[in-house]
């Protein structure tokens, strides 16, 4: 297993001074962030999970039948076996959702919101491999794992900033250089959204891009008013009752800009509908066909506690919670449910658990919406029952 310290990776920077100085704002190397660092999987095995279906994965070649080719997932043996001995990369996104001790390396994070945490995508790298210097939207901790990469930091960038004409890879045409350094196992780099990188391996690499969800303004507005809709009824419409005779009938004036507004600014002030849209959508899974309904037998649940056995979330979920006056709403895989605040310590055990034991669990037998709730987790396998992640 890898070592892991759940408490903070930064080194002797505080998670104060981290969050003040560096979040969203500029680079931090930290040397040695994880200690004595084990790397959870091998190469070999991260090859593997590229072979199968419900695995993202991709290949990029800088030397390929046209500069920085990518392949996409899933590969076979025989593509391997016709790849160079260098400059490739390979890439397999979310392998917290299938490598328990690689999800294990999220806990490290436990400073920032978990539902900000997006996945942890692995890269392997021959000698000179890289995906071209880039920026993300997005902030992202590069833990090196195996061997050494060079990264090189540059400038900011922005959606103007000139790319090569690759239709595949949003790749910087210029790069200009700030800082470099080169990263051995358990050596951390983090980098805040929008600043040019440039990783090159300097032998055979594996790294860790532990990555952050975060919503564009496009897809805020969008989602957001689509959520609306649903609830608004056809009745509901533009109304000028009272308006004064117009002067000229053709002209939309600010009267009528005005009132458009108010709707839109009553809609934008309901705190309440707002905050179940966002939970609903930073809990949306990634990979949605990975969970699946699990009915279960009634007395099923409490005849597989009472035999010691615990549940597991499922990897593929995704929980979160929030606070509102004497209820709590629970966010689970983008849906919610409306809890009494009495539920809060087993909702909070819910969302921060992977593992929930028996005996805690048993504890809410009595609290009939306590068990209901167990039960439709289970249900809706955002649960598991011990063991059966390990199908």
């Amino acid at each position: 297993m890898a070592s892991v310290d759940h408490v903070s990776p930064l080194g002797n920077i505080s998670v104060e001074a981290f969050l003040r100085d560096y979040w969203q704002k500029k680079p931090l190397l930290i040397r040695q962030a994880f200690t004595d660092f084990e790397n959870p999987l091998s190469a070999d095995e991260l090859a593997g999970l590229s072979l199968e279906d419900e695995v993202e994965s991709r290949i990029v070649l800088e030397h390929g039948e046209r500069p920085w080719e990518l392949r996409r997932g899933p590969f076979t043996e025989d593509d391997y076996r016709s790849l160079p001995e260098q400059d490739w990369t390979l890439l397999v996104q979310a392998v917290d959702q299938f490598v328990p001790d690689v999800a294990d390396l999220m806990k490290a994070f436990s400073f920032l919101p978990s539902w900000r945490l997006d996945d942890v995508m692995i890269s392997y790298a021959t000698p000179g491999g890289s995906v071209g210097p880039h920026y993300d939207n997005y902030d992202v901790f590069l833990l090196q794992g195996e061997g050494h990469r060079r990264w090189k930091l540059g400038q900011r960038c922005d959606a103007e900033s000139p790319l090569l004409d690759n239709p595949d890879l949003k790749i910087l045409s210029e790069f200009e250089q700030q800082e470099e350094w080169v990263l051995a196992p358990g050596d951390m780099l983090y980098i805040p959204p929008g600043l040019a990188h440039y990783g090159i391996a300097e032998d055979e690499c594996m790294t860790y891009s532990i990555g952050f969800r975060a919503p564009s303004h496009h897809e805020v507005l969008v989602h957001y008013t689509d959520f609306l809709g649903q609830h608004l009824s056809e009745q509901q419409r533009y109304s000028d009752a009272g308006q004064p005779v117009p002067v000229n009938p053709a002209e939309i004036d600010d009267a009528a800009v005005d009132r458009l507004r108010e709707i839109l600014l009553e809609a934008a002030n309901d705190k309440t509908a707002l905050a179940i849209w966002f939970g609903r959508f930073m809990t949306e899974p990634r990979y949605p066909e990975l969970l699946q309904p699990m009915p279960q037998e009634p007395g099923e649940l409490a005849q597989l506690l009472s035999q010691g056995y615990g549940l597991v979330r499922n990897p593929s979920a995704r929980l979160a919670y929030r606070v509102e006056g004497d209820q709590v709403v629970l966010f689970a895989s983008g849906e919610h449910c409306v809890l009494p605040a009495s539920l809060l310590p087993l909702v909070q055990l819910v969302c921060n658990e992977d593992y929930l034991d028996a005996e805690h669990l048993l504890q809410w037998q009595t609290d009939t919406e306590g068990w209901t709730l167990l039960e439709q987790l289970l249900d809706k396998g955002d649960l598991l029952p011990e063991g059966d992640d390990e199908e």
